[in-house]
C-alpha cells in the first residue's frame, strides 16, 4: 500500500468514478448517464469543488485490477484530487475487502470517498463504516445470488431441451425479440438453434465417412479438405506448418464424441446423462448412427499400441550443479519410447547434451539412504533434547499471535457495540441486525478455536518430530523393502532436492522439514556427550565424509556409512 507523503497536499477537486458491470453491458452509456445524474444531484451541487477527471470501467466489480480503477488510485497517490464521487458503494467494488482497503488508502492520501446515494456517510467514521461495510457485503451476496440464478436458469433451459451455450460447428444460435403476449413465457428475447446452411452438410459428410469404417481420422480430414470444406472459424481441416501437413484430428474426434449432433442435451456440469433430454434442434445423425460411430472409434483405440510410460523416482526433485552459483532443474525424458522395451529414461537439461540415465542416480539414492545409521542408545536422549526445545519455543503461546487474536476479539466487541447504537436509533433493521450478530458469533468462534489450536501446537510438533526421527532411523530399511510407488511416496515426504553433477554422481541430498531440524538437535546432543561434530548444514553430504545434515560423527553418534 502506498503511503501518503506528508508534504503532498491533494489538489482540491472531484474524481468521478463510473462502473458498469458486465450484466449491464447491453447499454453501458445509459448506466453511466444515470450514475452521473445521481452524482451531480446529490454530491457535486453540495460541494464547491471542480471536476478534475473521470474514470470509467466496463467490468465486474469483483475484479480489483480494473483499468480505470487502478488509474484512479495511481492519480490519488500523485495528489491530483481531494474527493472521489461514486454513485453507490457497490459501484466502487463488490469485493468488500479490497474496497475497504482502497478507501483506507485514499484516506491516508488525504482523499475522501463519498457515495451519491448516501452523501452523509463517511466511510472512515466508525458508525458509518458499519453501514458501508454492510453495503459491500450485500453487494457481494447479490453477486453470489445472481450466479446461482444464472446457473439455475441454464439448467432449466437445458432440462427443457434448449441450448444454453454457443452451438457447435454446423449450427447457429438464433435470437428474436418476443411479442408482448410471449414475453411472460419466454422473456424479452427468444433463443433457439437451427442448422447452419453451409456447415451442416459438412458434418453430415464427415459422419458418412466415419460410418464407412474405411478411413482414419487423418484420412477423413484429407477428404474434407480436398472437397474445400473448412471449420466454422475458417480454419482448414489440414494445415501446412514448416513444410509438414498437420491434420485436425483432435478437433474432429471431439465433434464425433459430441452428443449434440445426435440431438441430445448432455452436460457433466449439470448431471445430464446422454439420451435423457432430447434437444430442440435438428440432429446431424440419428442416435443409432452416432453410437455406431462411437463404437468404431472405441475399437480403433483398443488396437493402438500404447506408449510405455516411465515413472521417474526423482521427478521435480533433481538438480544439476555446474560451475555456476545457480542450480539447474533437470527434466524427465525417455528416448525412443516406441521401442519394444520402452526406451531409456533419462534426467536431462533441455536444449543440451546432458543426459543422465535414471538408473545411475537411483542406485546411489538407495545406497546413501541405507548408509544412515543411529545408535539406539542415543534415541531417548535425542527425543528428550528436541522435545525440550520444541516445548520451549512452542509450549506457550507466542505473544504476537496471542495478542493479535485477542485484539481481533476486542474489535468485534467494539463493532458490535457501535452497531447496537445504530440499531437502537433505527438506522439498522432487525433482520440486518440478526444477520450481523450471527456473523460476529461465527468470527468469535473461529478466533477462539485458533487460540485453542495455538495452545495445542507444541504437542503436535513434538509428535511430528518424533515420527521424523523414527523415519530417519529406519529410512534405509524402509526404502529397500518398499515398492517403486512406495519409494517415490517416501522420498516425496523426506527429500527436498537431489543435487548431482553432469556424470550423475550425487553431490548432496537436501531434506524437507522437519527432518532438517534434526541436524540442530542431534548436533547439540553430540556436543553434550563430547562427540566430534561438524558444522550444521541443511544438506546430507556424501562422498566419504560424515553426515553434516545429521551433524554427528563418531562411534556413538549418527553417521553416513560408506
Amino acid at each position: 500500500m502506498a503511503r501518503r507523503n506528508s508534504r503532498l497536499t491533494p489538489q482540491s477537486g472531484w474524481a468521478l468514478y463510473f462502473r458498469t458491470s458486465s450484466e449491464e453491458a447491453q447499454n453501458p452509456k445509459l448506466s453511466r448517464d444515470r450514475q452521473r445524474f445521481t452524482i451531480e444531484s446529490n454530491l457535486l451541487g453540495k460541494f464547491n469543488h471542480p471536476i478534475i477527471d473521470e474514470y470509467v470501467d466496463l467490468e465486474s466489480g469483483k475484479n480489483p485490477d480494473r483499468k480505470d480503477y487502478q488509474r484512479m488510485l495511481a492519480d490519488a497517490r500523485l495528489g491530483r484530487f481531494s474527493h472521489v464521487a461514486v454513485e453507490r458503494p457497490d459501484r466502487f467494488g463488490r469485493n468488500d475487502t479490497e474496497a475497504l482497503r482502497a478507501i483506507d488508502e485514499l484516506h491516508e492520501l488525504g482523499v475522501a470517498v463519498r457515495f451519491a446515494n448516501q452523501p452523509e456517510l463517511d466511510p472512515i467514521d466508525p458508525d458509518d463504516r458499519i453501514l458501508v461495510t454492510l453495503s459491500f457485503t450485500l453487494a457481494r451476496r447479490e453477486s453470489l445470488l445472481m450466479g446461482a440464478r444464472i446457473k439455475g436458469g441454464l439448467l432449466a433451459k437445458m432440462r427443457e431441451g434448449g441450448c444454453a451455450t454457443l452451438a457447435p460447428d454446423g449450427y447457429v444460435n438464433k435470437e428474436e425479440r418476443t411479442t408482448r403476449d410471449d414475453k411472460f413465457s419466454n422473456g424479452r428475447h427468444k433463443h433457439w438453434v437451427e442448422p447452419d446452411p453451409d456447415q451442416f452438410k459438412v458434418w453430415r459428410e464427415a459422419w458418412d465417412l466415419l460410418l464407412e469404417d474405411r478411413y482414419t481420422l487423418a484420412e477423413i480430414c484429407d477428404i474434407l479438405h480436398n472437397r474445400g470444406h473448412r471449420f466454422r472459424s475458417g480454419r482448414p481441416f489440414v494445415e501446412t506448418r514448416n513444410g509438414r501437413r498437420k491434420h485436425s484430428i483432435n478437433t474432429l474426434s471431439k465433434r464425433f464424441h459430441n452428443w449434440f449432433y445426435a440431438g441430445w442435451v448432455v452436460s457433466d456440469k449439470f448431471g445430464i446423462a446422454p439420451k435423457t433430454v432430447k434437444g430442440n434442434w435438428q440432429p446431424v445423425v440419428t442416435t443409432e448412427e452416432f453410437e455406431a460411430g462411437l463404437a468404431i472409434l472405441a475399437q480403433r483405440s483398443q488396437k493402438r499400441i500404447p506408449k510405455r510410460r516411465h515413472n521417474y523416482l526423482l521427478s521435480g526433485k533433481i538438480y544439476l550443479r555446474q560451475n555456476t552459483p545457480n542450480l539447474i532443474k533437470l527434466t524427465c525424458s525417455t528416448s525412443n519410447p516406441d521401442r519394444k522395451h520402452g526406451g531409456n529414461p533419462h534426467y536431462r537439461v533441455t536444449g543440451s547434451n546432458i543426459n543422465i540415465p535414471c538408473e545411475v542416480v537411483h542406485s546411489q539414492i538407495c545406497d546413501l539412504l541405507t548408509g544412515i545409521q543411529v545408535d539406539d542408545r542415543l534415541l531417548p536422549v535425542i527425543r528428550d533434547a528436541y522435545s525440550r526445545e520444541i516445548a520451549e519455543n512452542l509450549g506457550r503461546l507466542r505473544p504476537s499471535d496471542k495478542q493479535q487474536i485477542q485484539s481481533s476479539l476486542k474489535e468485534i466487541d467494539e463493532e458490535e457495540g457501535r452497531a447496537l447504537r445504530l440499531f437502537s436509533a433505527g438506522k439498522i433493521s432487525e433482520s440486518v441486525w440478526d444477520a450481523m450478530w450471527t456473523e460476529w458469533q461465527d468470527r468469535r468462534r473461529t478466533l477462539r478455536d485458533n487460540l485453542e489450536n495455538l495452545s495445542n501446537s507444541a504437542n503436535v510438533h513434538i509428535e511430528h518430530l518424533d515420527d521424523a526421527l523414527n523415519i530417519i532411523v529406519r529410512i534405509g530399511v524402509l526404502f529397500k523393502e518398499a515398492s517403486f510407488v512406495q519409494q517415490k511416496a517416501l522420498l516425496a515426504e523426506v527429500l527436498e532436492k537431489v543435487i548431482v553433477d553432469a556424470e550423475g554422481n550425487v553431490l548432496s541430498l537436501e531434506l524437507m522439514p522437519p527432518f532438517t531440524y534434526l541436524s540442530t538437535i542431534v548436533g547439540a546432543v553430540n556436543r553434550q556427550y563430547g562427540l566430534v561434530t561438524t558444522q550444521t548444514k541443511t544438506t546430507l553430504m556424501m562422498g566419504g565424509s560424515c553426515s553434516t545434515h545429521i551433524s554427528a560423527c563418531g562411534p556413538e553418534g549418527l553417521s553416513s556409512v560408506n
